[in-house]
């Protein structure tokens, strides 16, 4: 029974470090949702999926390899509503269950996935913070200012 266990536990790893190589080769820059694990597990119906897909291993891995390859790798902040904020106009609904998985724009009718609106948002905000510095929290939502940044002096 050990040997199964192990020869499973090996399979995930090994799946995860070709993924996370992949990932890292063919993109620039990775952003992902800076997201509690800790706290997803307690929610008992989804503990045990959250922990066999090992959500927090595989952004410990993208974090270093982005490292080695000289990829920018960014987190945005767990509060950002990116399944909430329409990805077309910007309308942030008040309330979403997670049992909603569809759901339509209020402000202009658009149709959204919950997961693949929230993909194209964090990415959109992952590159926000990339190019100009800005932060992705609405009340945080001021851009760096240009002679605010850290400059190296010319020599």
């Amino acid at each position: 029974m050990a040997k199964v266990h192990q020869e499973i536990a090996d399979a995930r790893k090994d799946f995860l470090h070709k993924l996370t190589t992949q990932l890292v080769r063919e993109n620039q820059t990775i952003a992902v949702e800076d997201l509690a694990v800790k706290n997803l597990v307690k929610n008992h119906k989804l503990a045990l999926a959250i922990n066999d897909c090992s959500w927090g291993e595989l952004v410990r891995q993208l974090e270093y390899k982005c490292e080695w390859y000289g990829r920018t790798f960014l987190k945005i902040d767990r509060w950002f509503p990116s399944s909430k904020r329409c990805s077309n106009c910007g309308y942030i609904v008040g309330k979403m269950p997670l049992n909603i998985r569809e759901w339509d724009c209020p402000s202009c009718g658009t149709v959204h996935d919950r997961d693949v609106n929230a993909s194209v948002n964090i990415l959109a905000a992952g590159l926000a913070v990339s190019v100009c510095g800005a932060t992705v929290r609405a009340e945080q939502s001021k851009s760096v200012k240009p002679g605010a940044l850290k400059q190296k002096p010319k020599s």
